[in-house]
């Protein structure tokens, strides 16, 4: 197979980690199974990902850094993967989400991206107008990466309020949604996770008027990102941030506590495999 100093490390953040991790087990004077062997991933793996076939996961950069005693180097050319496969509307909020101590949501109408299974998360991005598989494929693997700060050390707390439509509509196949929820309820176990659900007989409420999520740093509300079709939008002005606050109150109001919820989901888990 060529070399990866045949290509031009800078043509992308995927070629630059490639580049750089090929260039760091040979200087190691390792084989790609030995290299395999100490980060747990095949050699296959180490291939693929030296090739720039294949992204690398958080994981699979912050061991590169263990094993080659690095300061964060392979994880911060990681974290520039992930930024260039998100769309441009996407990259202000990739920041604000990253260094938040606290990530508060609602959403009313799919399961919040950093919390879908990938046949789930598929499903929901297969629906868009003119999606290639290409372009499907690439957002799919980035949404799945974003997931990472949930089990990273020191993960933000994550407060997500649903509506009930949300575990109760299907999206993709009964095996999908059944996989989703149980999910929900395997992930609401983490001590940083807490899922509420706003029943159907829950008054009329602000929150009908669309989903978002809200980055607090230190107990201070600095960011937010707003879902606007077909686009997002991340806000950072102190009114509005205060407004959405109150509004996520509001909602968290209608909800029912966290026990009873995830009683919920189990009862949406049954429906589906009667």
């Amino acid at each position: 197979m060529p070399p990866n100093r045949e290509r031009d490390p800078y043509e992308s953040p995927l070629a630059q980690f490639a580049f750089e991790l090929q260039r760091l087990r040979q200087a190691a004077k390792l084989t790609q199974r030995q290299l395999g062997a100490r980060l747990k991933y095949s050699d296959s793996m180490v291939n693929m990902v030296e090739q720039a076939k294949r992204p690398p996961s958080e994981d699979f950069a912050k061991l590169c850094d263990q094993v080659f005693g690095l300061d964060g180097v392979m994880t911060r050319l990681y974290l520039g993967i992930v930024r260039n496969r998100a769309p441009q509307y996407l990259l202000s909020w990739l920041d604000e989400e990253a260094r938040a101590h606290c990530l508060r949501t609602w959403q009313p109408m799919v399961i919040p991206g950093l919390l879908q299974t990938e046949a789930y998360a598929r499903a929901v991005l297969a629906s868009w107008p003119g999606i290639t598989d290409e372009e499907l494929e690439e957002k799919l693997t980035n949404r799945l990466q974003r997931q990472a700060i949930l089990h990273r050390e020191n993960p933000p707390v994550f407060h997500v309020i649903l509506d009930e439509d949300v575990i109760r509509h299907p999206v993709g196949s009964p095996e999908i949604m059944r996989e989703q929820l149980r999910y929900l309820l395997e992930i609401a176990q983490l001590p940083n996770v807490t899922i509420q659900i706003v029943p159907y007989e829950a008054r009329p409420h602000c929150g009908l008027q669309g989903g978002f999520i809200i980055a607090e740093r230190n107990n201070h509300v600095y960011a937010a990102y707003v879902d606007v079709q077909p686009v997002g939008r991340t806000l950072d002005d102190p009114q509005v941030l205060m407004e959405l606050l109150r509004r996520y109150d509001a909602i968290r109001a209608e909800a029912v506590p966290f026990k009873q919820s995830l009683r919920l989901i189990e009862e949406a888990v049954n429906h589906i495999d009667t």
